[in-house]
C-alpha cells in the first residue's frame, strides 16, 4: 500500500497544536525533522528541544483525503492564510531493510570486517555478518567504527567482553569473532535484545553469548567493556560500568563529541588511567573515543 505525506515547515506555529490536527485527520503517525542545519543531539533533562526551521510530516493512508487538511490547521491556529504545504505520495517499502542498499563491506582496523552478508577476499578477515534490524549499531556511525578499530587492536584471546548498551550486538559479536571467551551484551531497548540475539545465531557465537535487558542483571566482573552510549549516561552511570570492569581491565567509551571529553574523563579519572583520545569527524560533528585501564585495586 502506498501512502500520502502532509509536509509543512512549522516556523512560529506551535508542534503540539500542528500535530494534534494531523492526528484528527487521521495521520497513521507525526515527526518532526531539522528543516535547516542544527543538530540536537542530547538534550538537557526535562528539556525538549526543537530546531530553529523545523518540519513537521504526517503520514497518512494513500485513500485518506486532505483536502481540508490545511484549512483546519488555518482555523485552529488562527491564521490569515493556510500555511505552506506540499503533499506527497510515498511508495510502500520493507523499510527496516531500506539502509542494506547502501551497506558494504566495512573494514576495521587490520582483521575486522562488518558484512551485511557479502564475501570478503582477505586471507586473515574476521567477519562479523551483521542485521541490525531497529537497533543502532552497524559500523557506519563514527563511534561505532571507533570501538571497532580498538577492539581489532586489542588482545581479546580468552578474555571475558561487556558490551554496554549493545544495539545490534556488533561490539560483542566482532570480541568473540576476534577470540575473546565469551561475551555480555546489555541494552534497556527489546529491540536491540531481539537484534543481538539473532546477529548471535548469524555468527555461530550464540553459545558464548548472554544478552541482558537491565544493567541491574550483570552479576559479573568483565576483563574489557565497551560502553558506545552517549555523554550524559556515561557520566550518570560512570559507577554502574566501572563495577563490572575487573582490576586492571581495558574499558572503551563512545557515544562522545568531542567537546565533552573533559566531564567524561573527569567522572572517570579515580578509577581509569586514560590513553589519548581517538577522534573521528562525520559531517560537523567531531566524536571521540576514550579508552585506557583500570587502576588495580
Amino acid at each position: 500500500m502506498d501512502w500520502q505525506q502532509f509536509i509543512m515547515d512549522l516556523g512560529s506555529l506551535s508542534p503540539e497544536q500542528v500535530e494534534e490536527v494531523l492526528l484528527h485527520h487521521g495521520a497513521c503517525s507525526v515527526t518532526l525533522t531539522d528543516a535547516g542545519d542544527k543538530p540536537v543531539l542530547e538534550p538537557a533533562p526535562g528539556e525538549t528541544p526543537l530546531w530553529n526551521d523545523t518540519r513537521i510530516t504526517g503520514l497518512f493512508a494513500a485513500d485518506r483525503d486532505l483536502a481540508g487538511l490545511a484549512e483546519h490547521i488555518r482555523s485552529t491556529l488562527g491564521l490569515s492564510d493556510p500555511p505552506a504545504h506540499r503533499v506527497e505520495v510515498l511508495a510502500d517499502r520493507e523499510w527496516e531493510r531500506e539502509w542494506l542498499k547502501d551497506f558494504g563491506p566495512m573494514q576495521f582496523g587490520k582483521r575486522l570486517w562488518v558484512c551485511p552478508g557479502d564475501s570478503v577476499a582477505e586471507d586473515n578477515a574476521v567477519i562479523v555478518r551483521l542485521d541490525p534490524g531497529l537497533a543502532f549499531g552497524t559500523g557506519t556511525h563514527p563511534t561505532t567504527a571507533l570501538c571497532l578499530e580498538w577492539l581489532d587492536g586489542l588482545d581479546v584471546a580468552g578474555k571475558t567482553v561487556l558490551d554496554y548498551g549493545c544495539g545490534s550486538g556488533v561490539l560483542a559479536i566482532a570480541a568473540l569473532k576476534l577470540g575473546a571467551r565469551a561475551a555480555t551484551g546489555m541494552d534497556i531497548d527489546p529491540q536491540a535484545v531481539t537484534a543481538t540475539l539473532q546477529n548471535a545465531e548469524r555468527n555461530a557465537v550464540a553459545e558464548k553469548m548472554t544478552v541482558l535487558g537491565s544493567d541491574k542483571a550483570i552479576d559479573d566482573t568483565f576483563d574489557i567493556v565497551v560502553a558506545n552510549i552517549l555523554a550524559g549516561p556515561l557520566i550518570e552511570l560512570a559507577e554502574s560500568v566501572i563495577t563490572r570492569l575487573s582490576s586492571g581491565g581495558d574499558l572503551a567509551l563512545s557515544g562522545i563529541l568531542s567537546g565533552q571529553v573533559d566531564k567524561i574523563q573527569a567522572a572517570y579519572a579515580p578509577w581509569i588511567l586514560f590513553d589519548e583520545p581517538a577522534f573521528r569527524t562525520q559531517g560537523k560533528q567531531t566524536w571521540a573515543r576514550l579508552n585506557g585501564k583500570r587502576r588495580n585495586d
